[in-house]
This record gives structure tokens, C-alpha cells and sequence, in this order.
């Protein structure tokens, strides 16, 4: 196989192209937190029916600073679609799957940027679960 060949596997059906999105997050009425490490997101249906994807809050990113297929943007519709290989306009902007930037997800070989953003993630993430045994709460009276 020559080396300039896309090597991507295509999606077999809508469920592979939805996993291969990552649009793999738990439907409404589950709480829209990652199922590896807890922390809050914002959840979006995607253009694959029945499919949600998990995109990290308040993060939105020129989206050529994004690598091709993890960049996604919602629609008019209040949908999440992922641009797959679409070269962005100038300017645009997009949003980022939490997976990206999950802790506790294997690394992708990501921009340096989202490398610091999965390590405050694994901060946040510590915070929720190692508490001081030491730590109580105020006397609130």
C-alpha cells in the first residue's frame, strides 16, 4: 500500500460510523458525564440517529488547529456533526469530543494544547475522587 493511501477503516453501517466519530456517549436521561472519569460535559445528539456524543464545555478552538476528524460543530438544529476531513474556512472555529482530552482515554497524538487541557482534566478528575481524609466541611452554624 503506497504511503499517501488513507488507511481509515470506512464505516460499515451507522453504528460504526458513529463509533468511529465517538459519538458513543449514554443517551438522556443519564447524566451527561464521562463514563472514565467523571467529569461534567456537554452532551449532543450527532447527525447518526439514536447517537450522542460528549464534547468538552466551554472549549471552542479555531478548528485548523484541530486534527482532521475530531473537529464538530453544531448545527442550526442544535445537532453535533463532525467536519471528518473537511477543511475548515478561515476562521472557523469548532468544538472538541471529550475523548480527545480524557485522562483516562488512550492519547491520540494530540495538538500540544489539548495535551494541557487532558492534563487539567486529570486534575479535575483527582480532585473529585482523592479528597484529604482530613477534609470536613465547615461548621455552617
Amino acid at each position: 500500500m503506497g504511503e499517501t493511501e488513507n488507511t481509515t477503516p470506512v464505516p460499515d453501517g451507522p453504528d460504526d460510523a458513529a463509533a468511529l466519530e465517538g459519538a458513543t456517549a449514554p443517551p438522556p436521561p443519564a447524566a451527561p458525564d464521562c463514563p472514565f472519569c467523571d467529569l461534567p460535559q456537554d452532551r449532543y445528539p450527532t447527525l447518526h440517529e439514536g447517537h450522542w456524543v460528549l464534547l468538552e464545555p466551554r472549549i471552542v478552538v479555531p478548528a485548523h488547529t484541530v486534527p482532521p476528524r475530531r473537529r464538530w460543530i453544531i448545527t442550526s438544529d442544535g445537532d453535533a456533526t463532525n467536519l471528518w476531513d473537511a477543511e475548515p474556512l478561515p476562521g472557523a472555529q469548532c468544538r472538541i469530543a471529550h475523548r480527545m482530552v480524557c485522562p483516562y482515554l488512550p492519547r491520540e497524538d494530540p495538538p500540544l494544547w489539548a495535551t494541557v487541557l487532558r492534563q487539567e482534566n486529570e486534575r479535575r478528575a483527582q480532585r473529585l475522587f482523592n479528597l484529604p481524609d482530613d477534609w470536613d466541611l465547615p461548621d455552617a452554624g
